[in-house]
């Protein structure tokens, strides 16, 4: 069976970028009419999920095992090898960044929870650069990150932003514990959780607090002619960007202004602000490092049986509350920053 690409640009904002008049952005057009049509063509490896993995040895390699590809251009994959583990620095700067983005977010499931690499038993990191010809987007197939130059028109390269490497690993991470399905409030939920970790990821290596953060996912994937500082604002949905040409980011910040639509799987991009704003929310009321508070009630929340691939955002909220109960105490201050920060965003009453 096919499965849609987990892209990091939503559909909606690249449609935006296609639109636009030719005398603003003629590259960067030419480039999201492409990279929409990518969205429905790539197919994603079949992969198993992490409830019936088989860990490939008693004791996995704990490194991070890296491989960067150069598809020069193409849509070929998986593209020439140009970058092994223990290499040096090749002198591009996407193969580079994206080597580090990988060893900074397999530190990080490593140090933080003790995972072995994204799937727990030492699962290579593969990644190809310099896909497609000015490619507005970064993605996981299923097995592999795959990043876009951009278009220099609206986006620079997508290997620059941390926590987008970060982000779209994760969606491995979920593929692999819950495989949140792809549609509705569960495939905002597996969008939210990607947003989560990435942002976690960012947070983890710059050793900022949850009052450090910007919260912000894409910082610096738009280039000076946008009027935006993001792709979206886990602080505060629906104010990344405010563009005259691009419009202005849709995501809602409560349940007061969920969208219903049939477009993007449902709104999994969309929709995924309300989540990511109970996640925000619970992390700064908790205080310290997010990684510490918030972040592993989120993840032993993604590993309960209860949550089922198909959740929605109540029953996920509950089982983060639950969640936030076994590790810090029923009753417990943190518990009850995970609660209501569930009820500010309108998913708990």
């Amino acid at each position: 069976m096919t499965d849609r690409i987990r892209s990091v640009v939503p559909p909606y904002l690249l449609r935006a970028v296609a639109d636009a008049p030719d005398d603003r952005f003629p590259r960067a057009a030419t480039a999201a009419r492409t990279a929409l049509a990518s969205l429905t063509e790539v197919q994603a490896p079949k992969h198993d999920t992490g409830r019936q993995v088989t860990l490939r040895a008693a004791a996995p390699d704990r490194s991070a095992q890296r491989t960067i590809a150069d598809a020069h251009g193409s849509t070929s994959l998986p593209g020439t090898v140009v970058r092994r583990e223990g290499d040096a620095d090749t002198g591009d700067a996407a193969v580079d960044e994206a080597y580090a983005g990988l060893g900074a977010t397999h530190a990080f499931w490593l140090e933080v929870f003790g995972r072995v690499s994204i799937d727990g038993a030492g699962l290579p990191l593969d990644a190809t650069v310099h896909y497609g010809h000015d490619y507005d987007n970064a993605y996981w197939d299923g097995s592999r990150m795959v990043f876009g130059d951009g278009d220099g028109e609206v986006f620079r390269r997508f290997t620059i932003a941390l926590d987008v490497i970060g982000h779209e690993l994760a969606h491995g991470v979920t593929q692999y514990t819950a495989d949140l399905t792809y549609q509705g409030q569960s495939g905002a939920l597996n969008e939210s959780v990607s947003d989560v970790f990435g942002s976690l990821v960012a947070q983890y290596a710059a050793r900022q607090t949850a009052a450090q953060a910007s919260w912000l996912i894409g910082e610096g994937l738009f280039t000076d002619a946008v009027h935006g500082v993001a792709l979206r604002s886990m602080a505060a949905p629906g104010t990344a960007y405010d563009d005259p040409v691009l419009g202005k980011d849709p995501q809602p910040a409560t349940m007061a202004h969920y969208v219903e639509t049939t477009e993007d799987q449902g709104g999994v991009h969309i929709n995924s602000g309300i989540p990511n704003h109970a996640f925000q929310l619970a992390a700064v009321a908790i205080g310290g490092n997010a990684w510490e508070g918030a972040g592993a009630v989120w993840w032993d929340a993604l590993n309960a049986p209860e949550t089922t691939t198909t959740i929605d955002f109540a029953g996920f909220a509950e089982v983060t509350v639950t969640a936030a109960g076994s590790r810090f105490g029923a009753g417990s201050r943190e518990q009850g920053a995970v609660r209501e920060a569930w009820q500010q965003v309108g998913v708990l009453s």
